[in-house]
């Protein structure tokens, strides 16, 4: 097939540099953003006289065809074309004669790949952005529903102080906030728009630039061509965000691996959300979350790749650029599967709330308590600390809990023990008396609860 830059050329390109050149395998993604951002292209050439209202008229109906066509499964984006843009345009043509060819006038390839692109990633912002929503929505059920649900916090993968179930999924539901708000930065940086910037150095032609980026719903132009024409930025920062919400989706998942092992037991898996074993009948494993926890290596490698094609490009355009399609498709679409079943996986899982509790007491997670007990009657932080680490072996040796010496094996060891020391430890005391801004006590649980309803309420899905 001829090219449509082969003017300059006295043959034809060879095969194989055709096919390595060629990206329509991979950029046929970018089809409708590429006849939106063409569309707006030509109604500006008409406010700007430069085409006719009947050459307008023509184009925007030849375009809308092969949109409709492409959409309905009639039109198919075959490899016998460079990249979409030559899809769009050679279509063109042939559906409405010459006058396709000014289709064209006063743009480049280059800002055309820019504008595409750009279209692209500010919409997938927007669905990662409800993705992300949707699994809060989930977060908060759990966290409404779990005021009351003891458990072990942990640190070094120790069982240290009760928490609540409300606490600890509380804690993921601010890195996911965290990571909606990336999502809105990301969209208001990038919110501007490249078209008209031609090659790298702007076009003789008259654009009226600002109506082009009305038009597609940009803040306003880009304001240098160079930079319009070269800048990814907007993709590695995208791809930064993702890479941060698989970190955050990978430790959650190892949570949830770690909980539904028969040693802790704190969660059980929906069957549609797991799998069996082809050989033990007993297994059910908890592969979406491994899944989510392997796919996160797959989303970082984008990002570097990214950043290693980057780093040592000069102005303006380089065909090195081309490489931030595929990866950065693949990353999309990862990031977009994982959230979708991750939230179906934590929708459907049931929490044992006894066991929960059962392994915070029997962890010794209130033995900071017996020594704020001993500390609140008189008694030295550091021998209260003593006394308490030296009731923890007792309860080690005798394989109980705190809650299960008697009061005279407390004395034992100081005689300042009353018999409120059983009320001091419990799990409702330990964790209710923790009232400060972001610790688990009911009281402030609930406050923080109601804030999250309220960004929730104020800050809907996709509305930046």
């Amino acid at each position: 097939m001829a090219q449509l830059w082969g003017g300059r050329f006295t043959k034809q390109t060879d095969q194989m540099v055709y096919e390595f050149n060629a990206s329509i395998s991979f950029d046929r993604k970018l089809y409708r953003q590429d006849i939106e951002g063409s569309m707006a292209h030509v109604k500006m050439l008409a406010k700007q006289e430069i085409l006719t209202q009947e050459e307008c008229g023509r184009i925007l109906d030849g375009l809308e065809g092969i949109l409709r066509d492409v959409e309905s499964g009639t039109l198919a984006i075959t490899s016998e074309y460079e990249d979409i843009h030559s899809f769009v345009e050679a279509n063109l043509i042939e559906r409405i004669g010459d006058v396709g060819k000014k289709l064209h006038t006063g743009r480049s390839r280059n800002d055309q790949v820019a504008l595409d692109m750009r279209m692209y990633v500010r919409d997938e912002v927007q669905t990662t952005d409800a993705l992300l929503f949707g699994l809060l929505q989930v977060l908060q059920t759990i966290m409404e529903e779990n005021v009351d649900t003891f458990m072990p916090g942990f640190t070094h993968l120790q069982k240290a102080q009760p928490v609540t179930l409300a606490h600890h999924i509380g804690a993921y539901f601010e890195m996911f906030r965290r990571d909606r708000s990336r999502m809105k930065d990301i969209y208001h940086r990038m919110n501007y728009c490249p078209l008209g910037a031609g090659a790298l150095a702007g076009t003789t032609y008259p654009l009226d630039r600002e109506y082009t980026a009305q038009l597609l719903g940009f803040d306003g132009p880009t304001r240098n061509s160079m930079d319009s024409v070269s800048d990814r930025d907007y993709v590695i920062e995208y791809l930064s965000a993702l890479s941060a919400i698989m970190m955050h989706l990978s430790r959650f998942s190892e949570e949830i691996i770690i909980w539904n092992s028969n040693e802790y037991g704190f969660v059980e898996l929906d069957d549609a959300f797991s799998t069996g074993s082809s050989i033990m009948p007993q297994k059910k494993n908890p592969d979406i979350a491994e899944l989510v926890r392997g796919k996160t290596g797959r989303v970082y490698g984008a990002l570097m790749s990214m950043l290693t094609t980057m780093k040592g490009l000069p102005l303006a355009y380089n065909k090195d650029m081309q490489e931030d399609k595929e990866l950065v498709f693949d990353a999309i679409d990862t990031v977009e599967s994982c959230l979708r079943l991750f939230t179906g996986m934590v929708s459907t899982m049931k929490f044992n709330r006894e066991t929960m509790e059962a392994s915070a007491r029997n962890g010794f997670t209130n033995a900071t308590d017996v020594a704020d007990y001993l500390v609140n009657r008189g008694v030295p932080f550091r021998d209260a600390h003593g006394i308490s680490g030296r009731l923890v072996l007792k309860c080690i040796a005798q394989g109980k809990a705190l809650d299960d010496l008697t009061l005279d094996e407390f004395r034992e060891e100081s005689d300042v023990f009353g018999g409120d020391i059983y009320e001091a430890i419990s799990m409702k005391t330990c964790v209710g008396k923790r009232l400060t801004l972001g610790a688990p006590g009911q009281e402030a649980m609930r406050a923080v609860i109601e804030e999250n309803r309220i960004y929730l309420q104020e800050n809907p899905a996709g509305q930046f």
